[in-house]
Parts: C-alpha cells; structure tokens; sequence
C-alpha cells in the first residue's frame, strides 16, 4: 500500500504564507502541517487551525535556530550580538560541532521553549521536524530525540533522500550538492532513534524538488513512490500584496505560489488515482 504525507513547513512564517497552506488544506492537499514557534505569523495560524474546528490534519512542531529570535532569554552560542539567531550558514556549522556541552545545553533548553509554546497554545503536537533541517544536525539531534520523548511526540521527520534518476527533477549544482549534504547527515542521525520509541516514516521525498514543483515532478515522484509511508516536503504559500522586512521576508514568493497552484491543480488528484496513492496524515497509531 502506497500512503503519502503532504506536509506544508513553514506555517507561521507570515500570513500570506499561511493563507496558501490553509488553501491548500480546504482543498484536501494538504494532510499535515509543521509550525513555527517563533514565527511572527504564528498567532494568526493559531487563529485559523481553531477556525477548522475537527480536522484529521496532524500540526508539528518546525524547531528552528536558525532564523529570527530565539523564545529564551540569554542565549550565548546560537545567537548574535543582535539576539537573533546566527542564519542558516553559521548555524549548520556551528551545530557540526559535537562534545561541546554549552551548546547542547542551550539546544536543550531552546527546543523545550519552542515545544512548550505550542502545548500552551493547546496544539497537540503529532511530529516534530526542523527548520533548515537543524534537528538532524550531529549537535541537535540529541536533543531532539529527547525532547520528542519528554513530551510524546510520536513522529520525526529524518529527511533521508535518495538521489532521483528524473531529468524534471534537476537543480542548479549548489541545491543539488546541499539536497545530498542534508541526506547524508539524516542517515547519519536516523540511528539515534533506535530502541527510542520515536518513528520516522518509511520514505521522504522533497529534498530534490526545492523550487521546483511542478506537475511534472509531482507525478513523476508518484509514478516511481515505494510502497509504504511517504513523507512529502512542500511549502505552498501566497505571495504578500505589499514586500515584507525581517528575517522572514523571502518566505512567500511567486516560487511558493508555484508549489501551492501544482497542489491545487487537478492533475494532482488524477495522479494520485493512476499511481494508486492515498493521501493521509501521520498515522495515530504509529504505523
């Protein structure tokens, strides 16, 4: 049986952003959602996951520390003189350093912050993933482990991908050797959850379509999906009617529009039948 999780990261990003996921979930494209705690949108998603009312969506937790400010207070190591997080660069570098316990402790204790933001805004949280991949990082994966542990979290994203043989598929050469970086250093990180209780799906797909889902790729990755459960990286959005500022302002673009019209689009739906794919979000019992 082929079962596919259509995950939208980013929600809470901005409210453009969130318009084109909750779109996209109306429209039963969209089958879990990851939000960001920090988020200057993030009030707004919490507005509008309450105004679906019951919904078999899954909401996880997008842990980030890479971009905009941290929610504790007094963070040395992953922030800057601005208080800010360092950027998606120093960020991945720093979090390669492993034995370096300041920096573990204060990975622990931001990711607690950003998991507690969500249970006190009563999301239950169904998996955990992280921003820029960070959770999978030799120095956070740890944490992450633990974290989903103390609070339940039964799902994590490990976003192991192997390399598509499909020409519509292709990326520019630094998004391509990134995609296999990234790939690597979730195999790596995908032992850590042995014998933890925490599950991951059986596939991930999405490293290799950054920018670049179309209909043509989406059905080219449904023809070819392995049996099992799937998870689906996509971040559909709106573009803002007026340019926005900060350190969220390039998250929705013409680009997420792009994703957001090929999941709306038909072609979606009758791919999905002539692949034998059913949509689903991450499963309540574990498998």
């Amino acid at each position: 049986m082929k079962r596919l999780i259509v995950n939208a990261d980013d929600l809470g990003a901005d409210e453009a952003r969130n318009v084109g996921i909750f779109e996209a979930i109306q429209e039963g494209r969209v089958t879990s959602v990851s939000l960001f705690p920090n988020g200057p949108a993030f009030e707004d998603a919490l507005h509008r996951i309450r105004l679906l009312g019951r919904t078999t969506v899954s909401f996880g937790v997008h842990l980030n520390l890479s971009e905009g400010k941290p929610v504790s207070p007094d963070l040395r190591l992953l922030t800057g003189p601005d208080g800010s997080f360092l950027g998606k660069t120093s960020t991945h570098s720093l979090l390669m350093r492993l034995g370096d316990q300041a920096l573990e402790r204060e990975i622990v204790r931001e990711m607690s912050a950003q998991i507690k933001v969500l249970l006190d805004s009563g999301i239950q949280i169904h998996h955990l993933d992280g921003h820029h991949h960070i959770h999978v990082f030799p120095a956070a994966i740890a944490a992450a482990v633990r974290i989903a542990q103390e609070h339940k979290v039964p799902w994590m994203r490990i976003s192991e991908e192997h390399l598509p043989q499909h020409a519509t598929y292709s990326l520019p050469g630094g998004l391509m050797e990134e995609a296999h970086r990234f790939s690597e250093i979730a195999r790596a990180a995908r032992q850590h959850l042995k014998g933890t209780g925490i599950f991951t799906t059986d596939h991930f797909r999405g490293l290799y379509l950054k920018g670049r889902l179309s209909s043509a790729t989406l059905n080219d990755l449904l023809q070819t999906l392995p049996e099992g459960l799937t998870e689906l990286m996509v971040h559909p959005g709106r573009a803002p009617l007026a340019p926005l500022s900060g350190p969220f302002s390039s998250f929705s673009t013409q680009e997420r529009e792009q994703e957001l019209e090929t999941l709306l689009h038909s072609e979606f739906r009758l791919a999905l039948s002539k692949a034998g794919v059913t949509l689903t979000p991450f499963p309540e019992d574990q498998r």
